[in-house]
């Protein structure tokens, strides 16, 4: 048909486009994954549905994984309380506590 007017296509709503997001960790943060240890640079939100995604480049060899956030651990931190665990899964207490009482 000549001349004819086709509907404009139909977009989805401002609600489903905000629930999809990318966001660019400033600054990156080291990561433990099942591949190994790296840092991840950005996280995926693909909305409620869906778990995390993480980009994480590895350490060993720099390549690029994005991993679901049930896989991955923020990387022991002393500073700020995660301390590292034992292989019966213990945390690592010190000698020391916050206020330099010997226990």
């Amino acid at each position: 048909m000549e001349g004819a007017v086709l509907p404009a296509p139909s977009t989805p709503s401002a609600d489903v486009n905000e629930s999809k997001m990318i966001t660019q960790l400033d600054p990156p943060l080291p990561m433990t994954t099942p591949k190994g240890s790296g840092v991840a640079h950005f996280v995926i939100d693909y909305g409620p549905e869906s778990d995390l995604l993480w980009v994480v480049f590895m350490t060993a060899d720099g390549a690029c994984w994005a991993v679901p956030n049930p896989e991955i651990r923020m990387t022991a931190n002393w500073s700020l309380g995660r301390r590292p665990q034992r292989p019966n899964g213990e945390a690592i207490v010190p000698i020391v506590d916050h206020r330099g009482d010997r226990k």
